[in-house]
């Protein structure tokens, strides 16, 4: 299936992603300024952050339920309570507000987030057909635009909080696009197998180690620019973007390469390649080099979490499909609750290149797990031998 066809296909969840997307590189390249604004230090700045990662990790336990509730206007309802947490952390001056704010901004995210890759799992399996990899994809092109234009915006003076305002009214424009039955599946009768706890604990692993390395780029790529190698505004928008963008490259790839190559064995080259290019960034002399190594390192893990999320949802019997993803997507947004904390306390103690090494072994620790994934039945068939 050609990536066109996968987004047509996929287009209402698509446009969630695209949401999502532009937020969060909207927040990545406004870093300095509102760490700055908020007077904190990096271990304070890391440990606020926790904020947002307890909403996400929050969220993911409710999304079923609420996705029962919601229904085909999940996303819809995602949407609007995301633009609205929003309009909150850019105002805030004092630390503990600015965490509260961001636990709003994680409940709503992380809502959303559940209820458009459920959708797409859901998609995948009445079509047979991978989605996963365009989708994410998108979320990765509408982050780089928006940290692309958050530079922008930067250099011209305008206020982070008319800026996150600007991209709310965007995405209320999207809502009536994004309304999508739900299919809801039964389980079979008699059925006693065994509740899916292996898969989603691995696969649960792969998808935090993805977001752990990406949450760490995202919220200290512009810092490490602007302070560590001398950088200005755009120069440290352009960090995030560069990840943005050659995540987008990535994962658009990874949806062709996912149709001819086993997914656990994708994510062993993924992690080499992305350990590769976090070496790069933490030895980086310039700017320049720096943008080698967020290519590098978003090109690698723009398709290891994509690819944890579906292969739980081809390991699990379907009436367990949106659950296993929640449970799947808790684990791996626990990433968030680590990141931040980690990054902050070894960038404060050892400096953000010590930290941006330690993000290479992490992303080393893919290769074991994605061998343990790949011997769990699929399907009922006896897993293939990596």
């Amino acid at each position: 299936m050609s990536i066109i066809h996968a987004l047509v296909l996929s287009r209402r969840p698509a446009a969630a992603f695209v949401v999502i997307g532009l937020f969060w590189g909207c927040f990545a390249a406004h870093v300095p300024v509102i760490k700055a604004q908020l007077g904190a230090s990096d271990a304070v700045f890391g440990t606020v952050l926790l904020g947002s990662a307890a909403g996400l990790v929050s969220a993911m336990w409710l999304a079923p339920r609420v996705d029962r509730v919601l229904g085909g206007r999940g996303m819809q309802v995602g949407v609007v309570l995301l633009a609205f947490a929003w309009l909150f952390p850019a105002h805030i001056t004092l630390p503990l507000a600015f965490a509260a704010s961001m636990a709003f901004v994680g409940l709503a995210s992380g809502l959303l987030d559940v209820v458009m890759n459920a959708r797409v799992s859901e998609l995948e399996a009445a079509h047979d057909t991978p989605l996963m990899n365009a989708n994410h994809a998108m979320f990765s092109v509408a982050y780089a635009v928006a940290a692309l234009t958050v530079g922008a915006t930067r250099e011209a003076g305008i206020a982070p909080a008319l800026v996150f305002a600007g991209f709310g009214a965007f995405c209320l424009l999207l809502v009536p696009f994004m309304r999508m039955d739900v299919t809801v599946v039964a389980a079979e009768d008699g059925y006693a197998g065994r509740y899916p706890v292996w898969p989603i604990v691995l696969c649960g692993a792969i998808v935090l180690i993805a977001f752990m390395s990406e949450a760490t780029v995202e919220a200290w790529s512009a810092l490490h620019v602007e302070r560590t190698l001398g950088g200005g505004a755009v120069e440290g928008a352009l960090g995030p973007a560069m990840l943005g963008f050659t995540m987008a490259v990535g994962r658009f790839s990874g949806q062709v390469i996912v149709s001819r190559m086993d997914e656990a064995r994708v994510v062993v080259i993924a992690a080499l390649v992305s350990a590769l290019g976090a070496v790069v960034v933490a030895v980086a002399p310039t700017p320049v080099v720096a943008y080698a190594g967020f290519a590098v390192l978003g090109l690698g893990i723009s398709v290891i979490g994509p690819m944890g999320l579906a292969l739980v949802g081809k390991l699990v019997v379907p009436h367990l499909r949106t659950e296993a993803i929640s449970r799947t997507a808790v684990i791996g947004f626990s990433g968030f609750f680590m990141a931040p904390v980690l990054m902050g306390l070894v960038s404060q103690v050892m400096g953000l290149r010590v930290a941006f090494g330690g993000v290479a072994l992490i992303l080393m620790a893919l290769v074991p797990l994605s061998v343990l994934v790949r011997r769990q039945p699929r399907n009922g068939t006896k897993a293939a031998a990596i």
